[in-house]
């Protein structure tokens, strides 16, 4: 199977799962809590901290983590148009 195909492939499964999910929230919600508790182990591995200041690392984390997704996936359109990747 090419990549290509394997992608349309992922795409295809995805359409067909969203397509038939009526509550998209519910549907993810388990993933979501375990993103949520494995940064808060990483956070707070003894579980030491404040509540509050441990759900505010966790939300800093948490950001820090879709701004790495957001950069890879611009830098990854930037090699695909074929422009440099040495451009910040």
């Amino acid at each position: 199977m090419t990549p290509h195909e394997r992608r349309l492939r992922g795409e295809l499964g995805a359409h067909a799962k969203w397509g038939r999910e009526r509550n998209r929230s519910a549907a993810t919600a388990k993933a979501r809590a375990a993103f949520i508790a494995k940064l808060e182990a990483e956070v707070d591995p003894e579980g030491v901290l404040p509540p509050e200041l441990r759900a505010s690392m966790v939300e800093h984390r948490r950001q820090e983590h879709m701004k790495r997704m957001a950069l890879a996936a611009s830098r990854a359109r930037r090699r695909k148009k074929g422009g440099d990747e040495a451009v910040a």
